[in-house]
């Protein structure tokens, strides 16, 4: 198993996906997760923390304070598999549950990074203890894709090109799929937020015409590096062969990408599905390349 170390140089509180406040073009606020309330309750139950070190894990270069909130949270945190345990009790005594040795890397990753209690139980929720509902089932048929269809791991990105964030996520989700080649597959799938930006339409519009063409990275390029420049002047104004005509007929693919969103609760971009899963940690390709390892290592 990878020894996967992050270093404290992220600002999750503003690059995280849509889990946390300020890292999304959202329609709507995102719901309370509840992540208070179990902190809240964790502390009421608390009894002696258990500091005893877990085998194969490293926490030196974590300070004193948080190698003792490290503790705490994996004595208080559930196990990873659904059991009826700590995740501590999974990692040392539950040889069946896969996930325990990298939901314990995920935590001391977090706490490396400076992220604090409240959301490091929150990240922690969204991944291991969020009742999983039916998976939503994408037709990916028309939209541009990256990598090989057979990869395990398929990524499917909701996002509007003129959402900032999007703009931020792209060389991020570039380097996952970089790092990773031959193990993950990307969809783009166009949503774009017109309440916000009228223009993102077109944009989506140009982008599936380029992909008519075999020219969806380029393209894909262009847009993101010429925002806000999204009318239909200006995208069908890169003279690329028939992109006018294709531009229009392709206005009813972004109408059934954006449909496809919808019933997935997609409330914000950039929303990244993992393997159909919604991926709620934060945007940072390390992060990432951590759910895509354990993955890999729990359905080989």
């Amino acid at each position: 198993m990878p020894n996967t170390r992050i270093s404290g140089r992220l600002l999750l509180s503003l690059l995280a996906l849509p889990l946390l406040a300020g890292g999304a073009c959202e329609k709507k606020k995102p719901n309370d997760t509840g992540a208070i309330t179990a902190m809240d309750r964790a502390d009421q139950e608390a009894g002696p923390v258990d500091t005893t070190p877990l085998p194969g894990i490293d926490i030196a270069k974590l300070s004193a304070d948080r190698q003792k909130l490290f503790y705490k949270l994996i004595g208080s945190l559930k196990s990873p598999c659904g059991k009826s345990e700590s995740l501590r009790t999974s990692f040392t005594g539950d040889t069946a549950c896969k996930r325990a040795p990298y939901a314990v890397k995920y935590v001391a990753a977090l706490l490396g990074d400076e992220v604090n209690e409240k959301d490091t139980r929150e990240f922690f929720t969204k991944k291991y203890e969020k009742a999983a509902g039916p998976a939503p089932k994408f037709d990916l048929s028309q939209a541009p894709r990256v990598g090989p269809a057979d990869a395990p791991i398929r990524l499917v990105e909701f996002f509007d090109y003129a959402c900032p964030f999007c703009g931020t996520f792209k060389p991020i989700l570039e380097k996952v799929a970089e790092d990773n080649k031959g193990k993950v597959v990307e969809y783009f799938m166009m949503y774009p937020l017109e309440a916000k930006h009228p223009d993102s339409k077109s944009a989506a519009q140009a982008a599936l015409a380029a992909h008519a063409q075999g020219k969806f990275k380029e393209m894909h390029d262009v847009l993101f590096a010429r925002t806000p420049e999204h009318g239909k002047d200006a995208v069908t104004g890169y003279d690329m062969t028939k992109f006018a005509a294709d531009y229009t007929a392709v206005a009813a693919h972004v109408a059934k990408h954006q449909a496809q969103g919808q019933a997935a609760d997609v409330d914000s971009t950039p929303t990244l599905f993992f393997n159909d899963r919604k991926y709620e940690g934060p945007s940072d390709p390390d992060y990432i390349t951590m759910w895509i390892e354990e993955e890999l290592a729990v359905n080989r």
